[in-house]
């Protein structure tokens, strides 16, 4: 039928035959990248490699280094893993099976059996065995109606529901062996690519996140081409557990979590402390930018979320109630009140930019089936910005922003990493603004020579984003910051304008911002980045006071109240116990610094000091160390 064209990932184009695969491109690249091929991304929209391309595409070949190689490589996994299962407990019935950031999991139905580790152990031999079969995984494309025939004989209800939400979409099922399942893809080309396994836990899931629906059996699992990578893997997710933010909020006095509010922590003093320092530390740097706080009620009527967009397309997250035959809504987002601010008189062009920030408190309707912590909350505390500029402001604006984040993250030894998000599918307004807004991001991140990844289709629907990930200390991914434009919700929705300079009117542009993503999360990642072991400047106790004896007290009291004096929180431990057993009690506290005090140091109005990690650093006069510890907090040192 004739040749199409191919542009590959460094911008050269070739003709091919019409209806060339993935597999036959690598194999024209080359053998290795053959067997290293996992998937196919074509215009965008990843692919299975045995697919054929019947059009002119932009192609690149998915490696396991790619993620979205990865992703295709778990979602393999998931259904190898369903048809373990199947082939061990027959007439299971399966929900859904996805690749998730780290891995995969499963959703199913046994009735009355629970699995134990017993099981769990046979299925991973069974996914062994299928494996070494090496078979492939094959993409059949089905009319709705005979998908839902086969789920109907195979008696599946979690299928035909799935099916329900498909009647006008193109059906397709995957299969390898013996199983079958209704799926998108892609997957890989087959079993025996998937050659280290390790199934990790069972945990109760609601069917579709759904408190209300029944609970199913989830099994995550773990898969890698490689042995020693999963090793490796299974290494640092031992790590993740001794880190675990949950664990160490409770052990350090941090925050707790009860069932009287689901979703919402309890934060404790120690936990305040760390919070009110981020909250000083943040209103420092704004202030220093030139932001002018604001504050804004959580309490409004509906007709604000029509006006925005956010009734039609958040609806579900929302708490919302009837009051005097009106509807409220308690506040998922700052956003659309920061208009009100902007519109309470009339704007020039020489009042922009215009920063206004907010730190303000959310609520959510997370599903109980969803919510983890401090990381999936429903009560949230979001370092918002709302910067209203001219069309001509915007890239010293993102410039500005690239600025703070980049400073703001390095203050926690953490590195940026930036992604270009584009027009989603559910995207307002004109097209023509979409590319403007695209543009001005694309140059901001190019000008500042910065690296990204570009995210097709993830921008919010208002506009597009520049999402921030950093890498924690064990190498894991956290999406943090985020830089939103927007020409269309708040600017066009709530009709702002402001006076040019040749005296027209014209509509500001809107830039979203928020540095931490919210407090919870951002606290939850720092716990678990450091160990508990905060900074100097974070910790809620900075300095414990050791006495030796009793007749130290006095002494150990003095130091306190110096400290305190000098704006360090310092606490005395002058309990009757052995100063060993006293060293190992703050160790697990995890304090930066304990000042060790006897009858030489108080003699020589001296202390003898301990460093968290470090040990014995020897005796120190008084004076000198607070001299020290002030510079270490001031200068917001990581070196503790």
């Amino acid at each position: 039928m004739g040749k199409i064209k191919l542009t590959y990932p460094d911008g050269s184009m070739k003709e091919v035959e019409h209806g060339v695969t993935g597999n036959d491109i690598a194999k024209s690249i080359s053998n290795g990248l053959a067997k290293e091929a996992l998937a196919i991304e074509v215009n965008g929209e990843v692919w299975d490699l045995a697919r054929a391309i019947e059009q002119d595409a932009t192609v690149k070949i998915l490696k396991w280094e790619d993620s979205s190689g990865k992703y295709a490589y778990w979602h393999s996994s998931a259904h190898l893993m369903a048809e373990a299962i199947e082939f061990l407990f027959p007439g299971t019935k399966f929900g859904i099976g996805p690749p998730i950031d780290n891995g995969f999991y499963y959703d199913i139905d046994m009735g009355d059996h629970t699995l134990s580790p017993d099981d769990l152990q046979k299925i991973e031999e069974r996914m062994y065995e299928f494996s070494r079969r090496d078979v492939p995984y094959i993409r059949e494309e089905k009319t709705w109606g005979e998908a839902v025939s086969y789920f109907k004989k195979k008696n599946d209800p979690y299928k035909l529901e799935l099916l329900e939400g498909l009647k006008n979409e193109k059906v397709t099922f995957y299969h390898q062996g013996d199983f079958t399942d209704l799926c998108y893809g892609p997957h890989i080309p087959s079993t025996g690519r998937i050659k280290a396994i390790k199934l990790l836990n069972v945990a109760g899931a609601y069917w579709r996140g759904d408190e209300k629906n029944k609970m199913l059996q989830r099994i995550y699992g773990i898969a890698f081409p490689t042995h020693e990578e999963l090793d490796e893997y299974l290494t640092r997710l031992e790590e993740a557990k001794r880190r675990d933010h949950r664990k160490l909020g409770k052990e350090l006095e941090l925050f707790v979590f009860h069932d009287v509010a689901p979703g919402a922590p309890f934060w404790l003093p120690h936990g305040m402390i760390i919070f009110r320092e981020l909250e000083k530390f943040l209103r420092q740097e704004l202030d220093a930018r030139g932001y002018l706080e604001i504050n804004t009620p959580m309490l409004v009527k509906k007709g604000l979320w029509e006006q925005s967009g956010h009734w039609t397309h958040y609806k579900e997250n929302m708490f919302y109630f009837e009051s005097e035959d009106t509807t409220f809504s308690l506040k998922p987002m700052n956003c659309p009140e920061s208009t009100y601010v902007y519109r309470q008189k009339l704007r020039s062009y020489k009042d922009l930019p215009l920063r206004f920030s907010e730190i303000g408190r959310l609520l959510r309707n997370e599903r109980t089936g969803v919510l983890g912590g401090l990381f999936r909350v429903r009560q949230i505390t979001m370092d918002d910005a709302h910067i209203y500029c001219r069309p001509d402001q915007i890239l010293s604006e993102i410039n500005q922003l690239i600025e703070l984040i980049t400073h703001f993250y390095s203050i926690f030894g953490l590195v940026p990493q930036y992604n270009l998000s584009t027009k989603p599918d559910n995207a307002m307004g004109h097209s023509s603004l979409w590319e403007q807004a695209e543009a001005n991001l694309k140059q901001a991140l190019e000008s500042n020579h910065l690296t990204y990844i570009l995210k097709p289709k993830e921008g919010a629907f208002y506009g597009p984003k520049i999402d921030i990930q950093i890498e924690d200390a064990i190498g894991r991914d956290w999406q943090v910051a985020t830089v939103q434009l927007d020409f269309v919700m708040l600017p066009e929705r709530f009709e702002l304008e402001y006076i040019a300079e040749d005296g027209s009117r014209k509509r500001p542009v809107a830039i979203h911002r928020a540095i931490f993503g919210s407090f919870e999360r951002f606290i939850g990642i720092l716990t678990e980045h450091f160990a508990g072991a905060f900074p100097t400047w974070l910790s809620p106790v900075q300095v414990a006071v050791l006495t030796i004896t009793d007749a130290h007290v006095e002494y150990g009291k003095k130091i306190v109240e110096r400290l305190k004096l000098s704006n360090v929180r310092a606490e005395l431990d002058d309990r009757n116990e052995k100063i060993g057993h006293k060293i190992r009690d703050w160790e697990l506290k995890k304090i930066p610094y304990m000042l060790v005090v006897g009858e030489k140091e108080m003699k020589n109005n001296s202390v003898a000091v301990r460093r968290r990690k470090k040990g014995d650093q020897g005796a120190m006069a008084l004076d000198e160390f607070v001299q020290a510890i002030q510079t270490e907090i001031i200068k917001k040192s990581l070196t503790s």
